[in-house]
């Protein structure tokens, strides 16, 4: 793997992360940043949220690939896609195996 596509590989995946992160921390304090919402507001928002972490997620993982695609490096945009897909395996296990020792 060349260097280039191991870096954009790996920041795809690590913002990715970040981004999860930070909307996971925003649901998980809901209440207390927002208040209690028992109107059409609070379900509006989460789907929203949704609808908005699906369009950065997706930014950040086929953005790059389907650029260079689009450019001509059709081989180096499926290597970066799956690459980004590997990081983000490795966080997932990451994330699983550490869940599972701190329970």
């Amino acid at each position: 793997m060349s260097k280039k596509i191991f870096s954009w590989s790996l920041a795809n995946a690590a913002g990715t992360l970040v981004y999860v992160f930070l909307v996971t921390l925003v649901i998980g304090n809901g209440v207390k940043i927002f208040g209690k919402m028992d109107n059409l507001a609070g379900p509006i928002a989460f789907l929203l949220l949704f609808v908005l972490s699906a369009a950065v997620t997706g930014a950040l993982v086929l953005g790059r690939p389907v650029w260079w695609y689009l450019a001509g490096d059709k081989k180096g945009s499926i290597k970066l896609f799956g690459a980004t897909l590997a990081w983000l395996a490795v966080f997932l296990l990451i994330f699983i195996f550490f869940s599972i020792l701190i329970s």
